[in-house]
């Protein structure tokens, strides 16, 4: 047994559940519910509900409207401006008062505030990120207790620390201009893309947006159990850590029992609890004989939990301490490792002995106002990400870490999670008190999330290492080695330091993106984090042509990557009006967050499409939000097949790729961004492209300089495979193949990505007989010996769709019919429609397939709606559009 003492506080329910029994749980009583709210010089006074904040508090009393309605971003600053107040007035029972320990709870606090009981100070909070605990017993009395939280303009705070730094600057001082946002961001422990980004608003608001409540205990009480899988690879056994951390009031002998009863394993120790907080370290080994069953990633297994149970019992048999907690078992491990005879290290993840390509994105908070996360939002979205064939997600680092039920359900669908600290694109501050509050942040968060299988991975921050190595805020040369200093004693000496302390089941990252253990190497800021060699990297190009894959880096791991794109009209539709709808309107550029983003889409839609030339101002609108999403999702399909071929190649030292995570999942609000899910919930053509992309067998086809043909058959699998891959090339204006060509069965390995076909494209287009690059395109598959297609069809343009001959409107009809399944559209069509897409308005739901290449007459596509919804109505919302309908004759 080890024990260590600990100077924090906090309950995290997660995976720990208290049983509950006379005289061993605390007493808890909520003060969620209804409070007043007022700010400074009580102009406002409202009730308000906790967990809330107060910009969700204004526009449920119809004293703003939606905050996210055209430019009242701008309009509502005044409300992050000023100060607010919660207040709240509750009774306490004798039974509570009478416990010799009393303890007020608050688990999210957003962000500067103090916090006032019966008119005594109790404590200040200055961390969005942790839980606050203060003693509160003797202030307490029977009736008209009153709490208030008194919050201080984060904004204010911000600058006040700012200024308060005199001996240096902390870059940036400021977002850029065209995000509209508020300035020292990084002088605050709250989410970084609240103050803006270049994807999202600036709503820096006040908030309780956790629970608050009252705890209280006469001997001791368990405030976090963890359990960790160990595996010893010499007995090919497992064990468990587990880690209770306990607060006591008094020295108390103690009985503790473990038991593992699905695996038939127990294990008693013998306890001497001291008083105060403190760390209880025990080893329980599983039995033998017992058939562990792993937990797996999604696509690879089943996600198996059992059930822990802890007891701690006095010497004379009397019930301390109850719960149960559930466990989960698997190991992961970063391989950073030489590369053949090249310079560089590989980097990929082994999950349970098995070498894992990881398939994603990352993950932005899903609202600017955090009380709005509702678990059926992230549930919503993290289904989206699994039924994309996901594998993983990133939380990105300059967010929140996000609530239980987030890695709950991940946990569930198989989404294995890397965790980056909330530090992002920013140099920080070293003094004591912003050390001392992110060592409390850090102690809780790992706490918190250790036990959850999902998270495979620690990452302490996002982009900081590139944005001092390659200097992004112009440091003079004479200054770098303070930043270096603050850079390494904020990352390694504190955050890395507490993580490898309190969690070494899992890899660690100082920075994303890194050269890894090259980066540490070098004293943590290596020469080039970009180095394509080592370890993870973020690229991104708007003017190179993205259907080119010479364009991008032949890297080990691609962890972001992207492009952006609009929603669709009927996202932006409630936040607008008739005169925003137009690319050239205010509320286009206001919405615009990335600087000249919206050029940027059409100048590389232009590379390989016409711009629409529809003179109706709204069709126009329609057909340009469109094919943003057309660019988008081919761009994006086009990298991320290259690094999905490029796993099992090395050329020139560069590749063995095995991570491909582009940026983003999901939206902040309803805007032009790189996500492939619109806020809301609605698929963009992106994301219904990852289905297949990311499909655990996938055909990639690609020229060489020769013009040659080379299909991958890359796989995912287990299991080998005999695979052919079968070609056929078409008119545009045709729907039926004119030529087909089979290869040879080829050996494709488990985990591998293999050239199954080489074919000269004049020798396909001679064998068609009447086709040049322009006239026609290919389309190919994957078949197994007995002609059984395995993964989805793929297809490989000849010439930009811009430059075909023959691609005319085909004609489409859609007919709507209800079956046993739900609703179904029938589609025909007269000619090769690309990127067909189906939009069903504002009836949620999403389609088995769209966006696609539409190479036959008839086409069957299934609609699962959101909501009941008749056949009648669904016919009047749906709109069918392929890339020719955007062109007038």
């Amino acid at each position: 047994m080890i024990v260590r003492g600990f100077f924090f506080l906090f309950l995290s329910l997660g995976l720990l559940e208290v049983l509950s029994h006379d005289g061993i749980v605390p007493l808890v009583q909520s003060l969620d519910g209804e409070w007043n709210l007022w700010n400074s010089n009580k102009s406002f006074f409202l009730p308000a509900q906790v967990p809330g904040c107060v910009h969700t508090a204004l526009q449920q009393r119809g004293l703003i409207q939606d905050p996210y309605f055209r430019f009242n971003d701008l309009l509502y600053e005044w409300i992050s401006l000023d100060n607010w107040t919660y207040a709240t007035t509750f009774a306490v029972s004798k039974e509570l008062r009478s416990k010799r320990q009393v303890l007020l709870i608050l688990d999210g606090v957003d962000t500067v505030a103090s916090v006032w009981l019966n008119g005594a100070l109790v404590g200040r909070t200055d961390n969005m990120f942790r839980s606050y605990v203060f003693p509160v017993r003797e202030l307490l009395k029977a009736e008209e207790n009153t709490l208030l939280v008194r919050f201080l303009s984060s904004i204010v705070y911000a600058t006040q620390r700012r200024n308060a730094h005199a001996a240096y600057a902390i870059p940036p001082e400021c977002p850029p201009s065209v995000q509209k946002g508020q300035c020292h961001v990084n002088f605050i422990r709250k989410a970084q893309s609240s103050f803006s980004w270049d994807w999202g608003p600036s709503f820096p608001g006040a908030a309780l947006w956790k629970g608050v409540r009252l705890e209280a205990f006469d001997s001791l009480r368990l405030v976090h159990l963890a359990a960790l899988p160990l595996y010893d690879v010499g007995s090919s056994s497992w064990s468990l850590q587990v880690d209770a951390l306990v607060d006591a009031l008094q020295p108390t002998l103690a009985q503790i029992t473990l038991d593992l009863p699905e695996l038939l394993s127990r294990v008693a120790f013998p306890a001497n609890i001291r008083p105060g907080a403190a760390k209880y370290t025990f080893t329980l080994s599983v039995n033998a004989s017992a058939d562990v069953r792993l937990w797996w990633p999604n696509g690879l297994g089943e996600q198996t939990s059992y059930r822990l149970l802890l007891t701690a019992r006095s010497p004379d048999g009397v019930a301390l301490l109850q719960a149960h907690s559930k466990v989960y078992f698997r190991r992961i491990e970063l391989v950073q490792e030489p590369v053949s005879s090249s310079p560089g290290l590989s980097f990929y993840f082994r999950i349970n002995g098995k070498p894992l390509f990881l398939k994603g994105s990352n993950w932005i908070p899903a609202h600017s106002f955090q009380d709005q996360v509702t678990p059926h939002v992230l549930t919503d979205l993290l289904r989206s990400a699994a039924d994309a064939n996901m594998n993983v997600l990133r939380v990105w680092g300059g967010g929140v870490y996000e609530q239980d039920a987030f890695y709950d359900a991940c946990d569930d669908l198989g989404l294995m999670v890397w965790q980056d600290f909330m530090f992002a694109c920013a140099m920080y501050p070293t003094e004591d008190d912003f050390i001392r509050s992110v060592r409390e942040e850090v102690y809780q968060q790992v706490w918190r999330l250790k036990s959850h299988p999902s998270v495979i991975m620690w990452s302490a921050n996002n982009e900081n290492e590139a944005a001092l190595a390659t200097d992004w805020f112009h440091i003079p040369d004479r200054q770098r080695p303070v930043y270096l200093k603050d850079y390494v004693a904020l990352y390694v000496d504190n955050v890395m330091a507490i993580v490898k302390q309190e969690d070494p089941s899992r890899p660690f990252l100082v920075s994303s993106p890194t050269n890894g253990a090259e980066s540490e190497r070098e004293g943590y800021v290596a020469s080039d984090p970009y180095d394509p060699r080592y370890g993870d990297t973020h690229f991104y190009s708007y003017s190179a042509d993205c259907w080119d894959w010479r364009a991008f880096p032949r890297t080990r791991f691609a962890s972001e990557y992207g492009f952006q794109s609009w929603p669709s009209l009927s996202t932006l539709r409630p936040v607008s009006v008739a005169e925003d709808w137009s690319l050239s309107s205010r509320f286009a550029g206001h919405r615009q967050h990335h600087q000249d983003g919206n050029e940027q889409m059409l100048k590389q839609a232009s590379v390989h499409f016409r711009l629409p030339n529809s003179s109706d101002p709204l069709t126009h609108f329609t057909h340009t939000l469109y094919l943003t999403q057309v660019m988008q999702a081919q761009c994006v399909k086009t990298q991320t097949e290259f690094y999905r071929r490029s796993r099992s190649e090395l050329i020139g030292g560069l590749g063995n790729t095995m991570g491909a995570l582009y940026w983003q999942l999901n939206d902040i609000w309803q805007a032009p961004s790189w996500s492939s899910i619109e806020f809301g919930g609605k698929w963009k053509m992106l994301h219904y492209l990852a289905a297949d992309f990311f499909a655990d067998v996938l055909p990639v086809a690609f020229e060489d300089e020769n013009g040659t043909l080379l299909i991958y058959a890359v796989s995912d699998l287990s299991q080998d495979l005999k695979l052919r891959a079968v070609v056929s090339v078409y008119t545009w204006s045709t729907p039926d193949p004119l030529f087909t060509k089979k290869s040879d069965l080829v050996a494709v390995p488990g985990g591998s990505a293999v050239p199954v076909f080489k074919w000269p494209v004049a020798a396909l287009l001679a064998g068609s007989g009447r086709c040049s690059r322009r006239s026609c395109l290919l389309a190919f598959r994957l078949e197994e010996g007995g002609g059984d297609q395995r993964g989805p069809a793929n297809h490989h343009f000849l010439c930009s769709p811009k430059d075909a001959l023959g691609l005319k409107p085909p004609d489409i009809t859609a007919k709507v019919r209800q079956d046993e399944t739900g609703l179904v559209v029938d589609l025909q069509s007269s000619a090769v429609a690309p990127f067909v897409w189906l939009d069903a308005g504002d009836i949620p739901g999403r389609f088995d397939a769209n966006g696609f290449l539409m190479l036959s007459r008839n086409r069957t596509v299934a609609f699962r709606a959101g909501k009941p919804t008749s056949v009648t109505e669904f016919s009047r919302a749906l709109r069918v559009t392929s890339l020719s309908d955007l062109y007038s004759p």
